[in-house]
């Protein structure tokens, strides 16, 4: 004979390998661990889910959360939380708890090899052999790694990595963070950064101030041959008129794992656009990062199940 479930831990669409620990968890305490197989189904198990583990495909909007009347804890898979109506959360008295610091090495490196393959033109090197070209048709505008000109939007535990990594090899480094007042690096205007990078370099939280921060003015004023890379978060950047300026030739190339819209849709004009290294949100990924992600999601259900305060809170 079987206990009944004290309750639902709610699990949004995923690409885990596994979900052993949360089954684990719930177990432990009793409860149904209930994966959602798609978005709908997420939708529809709102209603009786004690807790909600939410990952990067789904969202929370305001009208999902009057149904959450039996919701002790929203936790967030990860760092970024701009699925999540976080005020619609905190007026329906729900804390959102986040997942941060799991895969900053990861995502940091992957940003740095993204510009560096891109200030060496490696993608159309690459593009030129497929074409049946040869070395005539890449320019001699390739900067020396020394004289690399770095400008890095935010300077958070990824930024600092970013900005660490381009010192490593010689670069020279400068950062723009309104919230960041003492730096290892020189800290400049925003408009010195686009004006005066040959990589920038993007580690910034979506929010109402910086959605489209990257927008087509910004892009027009950027150095003609840089490079922009944006592994935080999708939105950043005017996406179509990055494709044009890739297009123009202005901007030489865009390492891009964050989009505004994911999946990529069929005929996004990224996707047709020369000298672009594009990857599929994958950034944070490592042969380590994806159980320490689980890990901490886990750490944070067992708080709230056990009455005790929550970590990493946004409201």
């Amino acid at each position: 004979m079987t206990r009944d479930a004290q309750g639902t831990i709610l699990v949004a669409p995923h690409h885990f390998p596994n979900l052993d620990r949360e089954h684990a968890l719930a177990e432990e305490f009793g409860y149904t661990l209930n994966p959602a197989a798609d978005v709908e189904a997420f939708r529809e198990g709102l209603p009786e889910a004690d807790i909600v583990m939410i990952t990067p495909y789904a969202k929370l909007t305001a009208a999902d959360f009057p149904v959450m009347s039996k919701c002790k804890a929203v936790i967030r898979y990860g760092i970024g939380y701009d699925n999540i109506d976080v005020a619609a959360a905190t007026a329906a008295d729900i804390p959102v708890s986040i997942v941060p610091g799991t895969a900053s090495e990861e995502v940091a490196s992957h940003a740095f090899a993204m510009g560096l393959a891109l200030a060496r033109r490696l993608p159309a090197g690459d593009a030129s052999i497929r074409d049946l070209g040869w070395a005539g048709t890449i320019g001699y505008d390739t900067p020396v790694l020394s004289e690399l000109e770095v400008g890095v939007l935010g300077m958070g535990r990824i930024g600092q990595h970013v900005a660490r990594m381009y010192q490593a090899v010689g670069a020279r480094v400068r950062a723009y963070d309104p919230f960041v007042t003492d730096s290892f690096v020189g800290l400049t205007g925003l408009e010195d950064i686009l004006e005066n990078s040959d990589v920038v370099s993007l580690h910034l939280p979506l929010t109402t101030d910086t959605a489209n921060l990257v927008s087509g003015d910004a892009l027009a004023r950027m150095r003609k041959g840089a490079v922009v890379v944006n592994v935080s978060r999708g939105g950043l950047i005017d996406e179509s008129a990055l494709a044009e300026a890739l297009a123009s030739g202005h901007i030489a190339g865009a390492g891009i794992d964050t989009f505004a819209e994911e999946p990529l849709r069929d005929g996004h004009p990224l996707r047709s656009a020369p000298n672009t290294i594009l990857t599929p949100h994958i950034a944070w990924r490592s042969n380590r990062s994806t159980g320490a992600l689980q890990d901490g999601a886990v750490e944070r259900v067992r708080l709230a199940l056990t009455g005790q305060p929550l970590i990493d809170l946004v409201n």
